[in-house]
């Protein structure tokens, strides 16, 4: 039974896939994936965010679909993908890999574009033979490489020891979330969306965090906690762009700056002023756009792709 309670009306309401999925992972995970648009148009692979799922890129999708095949897939334990085990950077990019090799035909490639932790899967996965292969242009959407928990500013403390253990038990605590009621939205809309966001946008970014399983959302934070991707942030070498949200509490704009900084083929840095984490559904219109250029500049649309597998039961 599907575990989403994301919004059924809207700009933010998902579209019906053309076709569905399932990829297999390295270690025999099953992710759900999505294709939306026609097979030889130029490829889109979005990666979403910790506690999100395909549900978070719908404003994307729907915007894409018409000249592109946008391909979206929920990361292990997420949406529809079982939670399985192996929580680690390493699955996160053989989960990416997995879900090339399912959708793409040999020597096919994509733009990928990740948010939050999809960002962090796409540095994961930057140095094996398949990204190479599969991927000719990214986009780093809200996210980092490092010190995830050190440079948060969910709590309106100076930095220091106490900031950074207090911040770490919040992010990595097993209780549940609960229904969305006013109060969570207002939790949820301080921590991870600019003051300005509509309540449309809060609404769409309650209902999927909130349909996280808590013990996924648990597992995958005491990732995030420690992640170190530094060194391979430096083996992406195709052309990437990088957005931030001037106001993200969770991955402040120095992350994104950083990340420009130290990639080796950066061809853009976006900062969106009023736009906190959530920014594929608080800017949809400033992503969506750096997608298509990128995949205007570095994808053919001559690619003759290969009809992707039907989903299994």
């Amino acid at each position: 039974m599907s575990r989403l309670t994301h919004v059924t009306g809207g700009p933010y309401a998902p579209p019906v896939a053309r076709r569905e999925v399932v990829a297999v992972s390295a270690d025999g995970a099953r992710l759900h994936v999505e294709v939306h648009g026609e097979d030889g148009a130029p490829a889109v692979v979005l990666a979403h965010g910790w506690t999100c799922s395909t549900a978070f890129w719908a404003a994307q999708i729907r915007a894409l679909a018409s000249g592109h095949r946008v391909i979206a897939y929920d990361q292990r334990g997420h949406g529809r993908s079982p939670a399985g085990t192996g929580y680690g950077t390493g699955a996160l990019a053989d989960d990416l890999v997995a879900v090339l090799g399912a959708t793409l035909a040999p020597g096919e490639q994509a733009v990928v574009a990740g948010h939050s932790m999809g960002g962090m899967t796409v540095m994961a996965a930057a140095g094996r033979p398949e990204f190479a292969e599969h991927v000719a242009a990214a986009l780093l959407c809200s996210t980092g490489s490092g010190r995830l928990v050190e440079e948060a500013q969910v709590l309106p403390w100076r930095a220091g020891r106490a900031r950074t253990r207090i911040t770490g038990a919040v992010l990595g605590s097993r209780a549940p979330l609960g229904p969305v009621t006013p109060v969570a939205r207002k939790v949820l809309k301080y921590a991870t969306m600019g003051p300005g966001s509509a309540p449309d946008k809060v609404e769409a970014c309650a209902r999927i965090v909130h349909a996280c399983p808590t013990r996924v959302r648990h597992a995958w934070s005491a990732v995030l906690a420690s992640l170190d991707l530094d060194a391979q942030l430096a083996a992406l070498t195709v052309p990437t762009a990088v957005i931030g949200g001037k106001s993200d509490r969770l991955t402040p704009i120095v992350h994104a700056r950083g990340l420009a900084a130290a990639l080796p083929n950066c061809v853009g840095l976006t900062e969106l002023t009023g736009v906190g984490h959530m920014s594929p559904i608080e800017a949809p219109e400033a992503v969506t756009a750096a997608v298509r250029e990128l995949a205007e500049v570095y994808v053919s649309s001559s690619d003759v792709s290969r009809p992707a597998k039907e989903k299994t039961p």
